[in-house]
C-alpha cells in the first residue's frame, strides 16, 4: 500500500480502494478507518480509485444571524418558523423587514406580521416587487387592504405559497371565462385561496372534468352546474378530478340514484363531501348504516337520513356515535333524529348542557320538537326564555 501526498490531499492507496481524502492539516490527518475485506487478503484484485472530500460538508449549515436578531426584535416564534421551514434560516438574502414594511402600509399589525412569519417563514423570501404585483392581483377581487390581511392572518400560505404571480393572473382570467362572478371569486379567495396557487392547468383539468359530468348526466348548462357545486364546496379546485370522479360513482351506485338525482344531489348537499377521500366516504357511511339499523331503522330510512343530510358522512365514526348515544340516552326517539338530522351538527357538550336545561323546565323531549338542539345561541336562548315563562304561569297557576 501506498501514500502518495499532494497539494494538501492525502491518498490511500489500496486494494479496489482508493480513499481520496483532503487533510485540513499540513501533515497528516484525523484517524482514518480502511476496511479490507478477506477477498483483498487471499486473491489479488484490481485497484479501484474513489475520492470523498472531508471538510465542514457534512456539518449543519451555519444560520444567518443577522436575520436571527431581526426576527426575535419582531416578536417571531423563532422556535416555530424553525420547525416550519428550517432552510430559510440558512439564506442570505431574506426580505423580512421589507416584508414588514410592506404589511404595515396595508394595515397589518406587528403583532399579525410576527404570526404570518412565524407560520410561513417563507414569506420573507419574497421580494418587495414581487409582492406588490401579487398584493394588486388580489385587489382584483377583494374590495379591501384589509380583507387581504385578514386571509393572510388566516392562512398565510395562500399568498406566499407561489411566487408566480402570471400563473395567478392567468387563473383569476379563466375562473371569469368560465362563468365566475366576482363574488365566486371573492368566496374562492376567502375560503379556498389555494385555488389560485393552482398551475392553471390543473384548474382547466376540473372544470371541464365538472363540465363533462354535467354533460353525462344530461344536463344542459355546464356553466351552471360548474357554478353551483363551486358555490357549494370552494374547495373542489384543489382536489383530484380521480378522488371526485370515484365519489360520484359511489354515491350513484350505492343510493341506486338516476341522472336527476345524482345531479340535484351534487349540484345541493352533497357537494361539499365530494373532496373525502373514497375509504373515509365509504367507511363512514357503512358506520352510519350499521349503526342505524341497529337501532332499528329500515334500509329506506337510512337512505333518506343520509341523503337528507350528507354531512353526517363527515362526522367520524367515534363522533357519530357518540350524538347519537347522547340523544338515545336522553329518551330522544332515533325516528326523531332521522326526521331533524341537523341535531347532529351540534357538539356533544352542547347537545348535553342544552338537554339538560330542556328537561330542568320540564320539556319532554321524546314527544316535543327536538330541532331547538340545533339551533344558534340567541335563538335556542329566546326559546327558552320562552320555556321559562310558560312554566312559570303553569306553576302558578
Amino acid at each position: 500500500m501506498s501514500i502518495p501526498y499532494g497539494l494538501g490531499y492525502l491518498t490511500i492507496m489500496a486494494p479496489r480502494n482508493l480513499l481520496y481524502v483532503r487533510s485540513n492539516y499540513l501533515f497528516g490527518s484525523r484517524c482514518w478507518m480502511i476496511r479490507f475485506s478477506t477477498e483483498i487478503i487471499f486473491k489479488s484484485v484490481s485497484f479501484r480509485l474513489f475520492s470523498k472530500k472531508c471538510d465542514n460538508a457534512d456539518s449543519e449549515p451555519l444560520e444567518n444571524e443577522e436575520l436571527l436578531n431581526n426576527l426575535l426584535t419582531m416578536g417571531v416564534d423563532v422556535d416555530m418558523a424553525r420547525k416550519r421551514q428550517p432552510g430559510v434560516f440558512n439564506r442570505t438574502d431574506t426580505n423580512e423587514q421589507d416584508l414588514q414594511t410592506f404589511l404595515l402600509s396595508k394595515g397589518a399589525s406587528k403583532e399579525v406580521i410576527a404570526s404570518i412569519i412565524s407560520r410561513y417563514p417563507r414569506a420573507m423570501t419574497r421580494t418587495p416587487e414581487s409582492l406588490s404585483s401579487r398584493w394588486d392581483l388580489w385587489r382584483r377581487i377583494v374590495t379591501s387592504d384589509l380583507e387581504i390581511v385578514n386571509i393572510l392572518e388566516r392562512s398565510p400560505e395562500s399568498f406566499f405559497r407561489s411566487s408566480d404571480n402570471l400563473n395567478l393572473e392567468n387563473n383569476i382570467k379563466f375562473l371569469y371565462s368560465v362563468g365566475l362572478t366576482h363574488k365566486y371569486l371573492c368566496r374562492l379567495l376567502t375560503n379556498a385561496p389555494r385555488t389560485f396557487s393552482n398551475s392553471l392547468n390543473l384548474n382547466k383539468q376540473m372544470v371541464e372534468f365538472l363540465q363533462e359530468v354535467c354533460l353525462s348526466l344530461g344536463h344542459s348548462g355546464p356553466t351552471d352546474f360548474v357554478r353551483k357545486i363551486i358555490f357549494k364546496n370552494p374547495f373542489i379546485l384543489i382536489q383530484s378530478t380521480k378522488r371526485i370522479k370515484t365519489n360520484i360513482e359511489f354515491l350513484q351506485s350505492t343510493f341506486c340514484l338516476n341522472n336527476e338525482e345524482l345531479l340535484s344531489l351534487i349540484c345541493g348537499p352533497g357537494a361539499k363531501i365530494l373532496g373525502l377521500s373514497s375509504d373515509c366516504m365509504r367507511r363512514s357511511y357503512r358506520n352510519v348504516k350499521e349503526k342505524l339499523i341497529s337501532l332499528g331503522c329500515t334500509a329506506k330510512e337510512t337512505r333518506k337520513f343520509v341523503l337528507s343530510y350528507p354531512d353526517v358522512i363527515f362526522l367520524g365514526e367515534k363522533k357519530f356515535n357518540d350524538k347519537i348515544d347522547c340523544l338515545i340516552e336522553e329518551k330522544v326517539n332515533i325516528s326523531q333524529i332521522i326526521e331533524h338530522p341537523r341535531i347532529l351538527d351540534s357538539s356533544i357538550s352542547t347537545l348535553k348542557s342544552r338537554i339538560k336545561e330542556l328537561v330542568n323546565i320540564g320539556y319532554d323531549l321524546s314527544t316535543s320538537n327536538i330541532s331547538l338542539l340545533s339551533w344558534s345561541q340567541k335563538r335556542y336562548n329566546a326559546k327558552l326564555k320562552k320555556l321559562y315563562i310558560e312554566q312559570n304561569i303553569v306553576l302558578e297557576n
